[in-house]
């Protein structure tokens, strides 16, 4: 094995000292005005921490069992006793931003407050309040929670859209359950994708210090402004390393709208399938830009292929902001509300046009079953794809189940097509939910199981 080799260095140091009575005086610090103040922060915080809150959740979670013993027949023949629900209380800690004082909303990450059964908000003059859930949205990790009090402070909102890299920011929030933690940093890169971190991601880059319990808090510009909701970091070593993310506000603030209206993301779809404008495609389409979303396909019977998109256009601004990549392109879609109207600048053939296209309502929509029924909680429910490959006749498709949950203990497992429900005929969920509401002693579906069938009674 080769060993490392290491410099070393042994020269003889020399150190000489000079005293004269005038060096002193050169060494010392700078001479400073004394009615000039320091340069500080303190008064732009002052004004605004109090818009910053602490969050703690308890949850109530049930333990996955072995998903034998929640088996009737396993349980029957072995002569198992029904088995009991175990359950273990959680508790987690985060931060939030106070967004409007007269209503009372604070913003902060959806996952912190996932699957909460109680949320308890402290301000900074340590008032305590049980906040109510308005509505959450995992794809952005964004969430709108409420509290009844008056004599709020909310923070301004700032722009985004702004920011350049090398610009100050200030993080604000709850670390280790630190209240009212401020640290300090630049922005060191803007527009971070595919990063795996959410559905829907376009995060700032900071270096300012952001550890477990920030997430939720503030990233303010030096004016006091909010320009960003921090969510992760990256840390191998499971601590700051200097690499933070944080939403842009921009994006915040227009899914915010949206969970105070409807309690979720109402998300449209524009169905095209698209991938970044690389040299060689830019080359291979013989136009001179080198950034913008490439059309690789068109969804039958979409918004996209009613407007006229084709395939290898290549979208270069959606409403005059210019498109980077294929995830500018998603992030810019996924912002819009169902129903509206959309311009895309799309250079084809190496001219410019512009196509205007009306947002729909996704077709494959997924429904939580505590929606439909109490009786189903733990699964979620789709449409049943026309190239799902499960089978022709229509029907609700079982899109994800939880094991050891109600839907489950009751015999329905993934992938399982419902194509009838106490006795009616259900093609899609609209029809599976009103099926549902005319029933009050249980339900009865009639489910395809890969390449068979069966009745299934829920009580």
């Amino acid at each position: 094995m080769q060993k490392r080799r290491y410099l070393s260095w042994r020269l003889p140091v020399l150190l000489i000292f000079i005293w004269s009575p005038w060096s002193i005086a050169d060494a010392a610090l700078p001479a400073m005005d004394e009615n000039q103040p320091l340069p500080t922060l303190a008064p732009m915080l002052e004004r605004i921490t109090p818009a910053v809150v602490n969050i703690a959740t308890r949850s109530d979670i049930r333990i996955r069992e072995n998903p034998l013993l929640q088996d009737p027949f396993f349980r029957r023949f072995f002569e198992l006793p029904e088995p009991r629900p175990r359950r273990r209380r959680t508790q987690s800690l985060g931060s939030g931003v106070i967004v409007d004082a007269s209503e009372g909303y604070v913003m902060t990450n959806a996952h912190v407050i996932d699957k909460a059964d109680e949320i308890t908000v402290t301000l900074q003059d340590g008032r305590n309040f049980t906040a109510e859930l308005i509505g959450a949205d995992p794809d952005s990790d964004v969430a709108v929670i409420r509290i009844p009090a008056t004599s709020l402070t909310a923070i301004r909102l700032g722009d985004s859209d702004l920011l350049r890299v090398g610009d100050f920011v200030v993080a604000i929030g709850n670390p280790f359950g630190l209240n009212q933690t401020v640290t300090s940093g630049i922005v060191s890169a803007l527009g971070r994708s595919g990063l795996g971190i959410e559905g829907y991601e376009d995060f700032i880059q900071t270096d300012a210090s952001i550890n477990p319990g920030n997430s939720g808090g503030a990233l303010v510009n030096l004016r006091g402004e909010l320009v960003g909701i921090n969510t992760a970091i990256l840390a191998p070593s499971g601590g700051n390393v200097g690499i933070g993310f944080a939403i842009p506000i921009n994006m915040v603030r227009q899914l915010k709208d949206q969970l105070v209206e409807y309690g979720e993301v109402r998300r449209g779809r524009l169905g095209v399938h698209i991938q970044d404008l690389t040299p060689e495609l830019a080359g291979a389409f013989g136009i001179p830009e080198t950034s913008g979303a490439v059309v690789a396909q068109i969804v039958p019977d979409s918004p996209a292929e009613k407007a006229g998109l084709r395939e290898s256009d290549v979208v270069v601004r959606v409403n005059s902001k210019a498109v980077e990549d294929a995830a500018d392109l998603r992030n810019a879609v996924g912002l819009l509300r169902v129903g509206q109207v959309v311009e895309l600048t799309i250079l084809r053939r190496g001219r410019e046009h512009k196509i205007t296209a009306q947002i729909e309502q996704p077709k494959l929509a997924i429904i939580d079953g505590e929606n439909l029924s109490r009786r189903l909680a733990g699964a979620r429910f789709t449409n049943k794809p026309d190239d799902s490959g499960i089978g022709e006749q229509p029907g609700v498709l079982v899109a994800d189940i939880e094991p050891g949950s109600q839907a489950w203990s009751a015999g329905l497992r993934k992938d399982d097509v419902i194509v009838s429900v106490n006795r009616i005929a259900v093609r899609d969920v609209d029809e599976m939910r009103a099926a549902l509401a005319a029933s009050r002693n249980g339900i009865l579906m009639n489910i395809r199981r890969g390449n068979g069938a069966l009745f299934l009674a829920i009580r």
